[in-house]
């Protein structure tokens, strides 16, 4: 684009973005925001030659999907190669915050569309009101990236390199965001689509924020490079050809990583373990004469018969407080694993009126006086505590609701057998920075990751595919195997490499037993996540977006010059 004559023509090119703004392009934006949804867990069983040729398989995710549809919004940025498209300044900052918007909608709408069940099916909330709900807070988060996809064109950078590396710091930005503030919900980041492409090997490295940049820089960057050089455009052939090798390496260097089957941390030895899934219907969990009796029932028959060296129970696996069980139960199971070579881990709620609840982990083992405990720390939005002036919100269902007492942030592991295993609870998974620092000191970070969930409430969907993608990436950043114990699926075994050992089929009631390998070690991502957080993401995304704004101001006051 040739320089422009002033400010003046800035805000001329701006006014004009209305007319760019046609149904087909808004129908563009909400597709690639769908497809991009699709990225992180294939909803869809197709044939099988076609499933095997595109690597589509139902809950899996897809890594070239996801880079394919963060393309076709970064072709929307840079004006779609439309007649008369001039670049940057004739789409309007504007324009691209509405694209990012309806992208964003889409994606973030698809990709947590379970929570309706909760709400409706299992909250009994009004079929639309939680529709709308679900809508309302995919169109809220989005805004996050409205705001990174206007900042792009309003920075306007001329340079196809430094656009992409401006993108990729916008967009983690607005990745950090939305998994930070007002408690944070980064469900469905668009790193977890990577856990199995060729991305996967910086996972030790940057974590899924830095696979996320990786992603957005490499959409970028491959929109930017198939763009046509027009005339007078600030690009050259060798410009172009001097990012190539760039990108190749980015792709390459994950790759040989795994292949090569480097390691970054050491085994601990084999622990063997067994998995309880209860399969017990949501409906009829707290119920007094359904569901409560069951549970009782089926998880103390087996806890009492399992041979495992440990024995893990899923959340809320026995429904009720210490105090309100039957005769002799709560003592029946301490005395089960007083003697002998056994433990067990059993969720479970704790405390009373006076000092308050905790959703609860409980580790019984030999030789100790009293249980070990694990209390949940990042408690759930409107599950577990209720957010300022949204009381009139809960009302509305018939959730059994509380506000829950948090846990500590850093809480010791369950020793057992040589093994230190650190327990997450529900989506606690989900926040790498949370579980980084329990590797401040190597001597005592955690060799397993032990994950109790009851994902019934989202009925039998996608959320159970995606939260085994957010465990496999956990296991990918830290080096460390992730032992999944949920009510209704996915329970698994997952390796220090991410893959699945073994894992037992969704709604069925049974038990997985199997080995799992701990590790010790630290992996760069472990070491410095432990001891400065997400703030380097912070800095040198934020350092990165203002060089960019100054060079554009610099650029601005260069034009306006005499």
């Amino acid at each position: 684009m040739n320089p422009p004559e002033g400010r003046s023509h800035w805000r001329a090119m701006a006014a004009g973005q209305a007319q760019h703004v046609t149904p087909l392009r808004m129908a563009l934006a909400l597709l690639a925001g769908g497809l991009h949804a699709a990225s992180l867990a294939w909803p869809l069983s197709l044939p099988s030659p076609v499933a095997l040729l595109l690597g589509l398989q139902p809950g899996q995710p897809v890594w070239w999907l996801q880079l394919l549809a963060l393309a076709l919004l970064a072709w929307l940025l840079n004006g779609g190669q439309s007649k008369g498209d001039g670049g940057h300044g004739h789409r309007g900052w504007r324009l691209a915050a509405l694209w990012g918007w309806l992208f964003a909608t889409a994606w973030l709408a698809g990709t947590f569309w379970w929570t309706f069940v909760a709400m409706h099916t299992y909250g009994g909330l009004p079929a639309i009101l939680a529709a709308l709900a679900v809508l309302a807070l995919a169109a809220l988060l989005a805004l996050y990236y409205a705001g990174a996809c206007g900042l792009f064109v309003a920075l306007a950078p001329v340079n196809k390199a430094g656009a992409a590396i401006i993108f990729a710091a916008l967009w983690l930005l607005a990745e950090l965001a939305r998994g930070r503030w007002l408690t944070g919900f980064g469900w469905g980041a668009s790193g977890y689509a990577h856990v199995d492409g060729p991305l996967a090997g910086f996972a030790p490295l940057l974590g899924v924020y830095g696979l996320c940049a990786l992603a957005a820089w490499l959409a970028m960057t491959l929109v930017l490079w198939l763009q046509p050089v027009r005339v007078g455009q600030v690009c050259s052939w060798r410009d172009r050809m001097a990012g190539l090798p760039a990108l190749l390496l980015v792709l390459a260097l994950p790759t040989v990583y795994r292949m090569d089957q480097t390691e970054l941390t050491q085994s601990t030895g084999q622990l063997a373990v067994t998995l309880l899934q209860g399969n017990i219907p949501q409906n009829e969990k707290f119920e007094a004469g359904t569901g409560v009796p069951l549970a009782l029932q089926w998880y103390a028959e087996q806890l009492q018969a399992s041979r495992s060296a440990l024995v893990i129970a899923p959340e809320t696996a026995i429904p009720l407080l210490p105090q309100q069980l039957p005769p002799d139960y709560w003592a029946a199971l301490q005395q089960r694993f007083a003697t002998g070579q056994q433990a067990a881990l059993i969720g479970m709620p704790l405390g009373d009126y006076q000092a308050g609840y905790t959703n609860s982990v409980v580790g019984l083992k030999p030789g100790q006086a009293q249980p070990w405990r694990y209390d949940k720390q990042h408690l759930v939005p409107f599950g577990e505590f209720i957010p300022p002036f949204f009381k009139w919100f809960t009302e509305l269902m018939n959730i059994p609701l509380g506000d829950f007492n948090r846990g500590a942030l850093k809480q010791a592991p369950f020793e057992w057998q040589g093994q230190r295993l650190a327990s997450n609870i529900c989506y606690e998974d989900l926040f790498s920075e949370e579980l980084g620092l329990h590797f401040s000191d190597p001597a005592q970070a955690p060799t397993i990751f032990v994950n109790v969930s009851n994902l019934a409430w989202f009925g039998n969907s996608l959320a159970m595919d995606q939260h085994l993608q957010i465990a496999r990436l956990r296991a990918l950043e830290f080096e460390r195997p992730f032992v999944l114990a949920t009510n209704t699926g996915v329970s698994a075994i997952v390796d220090h490499r991410g893959r699945i050992v073994s894992a037992l089929p969704r709604a069925t009631r049974a038990l997985l037993v199997g080995e799992v390998e701990g590790r010790s070690g630290v992996t760069p991502y472990a070491w410095w996540l432990a001891r400065f957080g997400l703030w380097p993401f912070w800095l040198v995304a934020l350092s990165l977006v203002l060089l960019a704004a100054r060079t554009r101001r610099a650029r601005l006051a260069a034009w306006e010059a005499p």
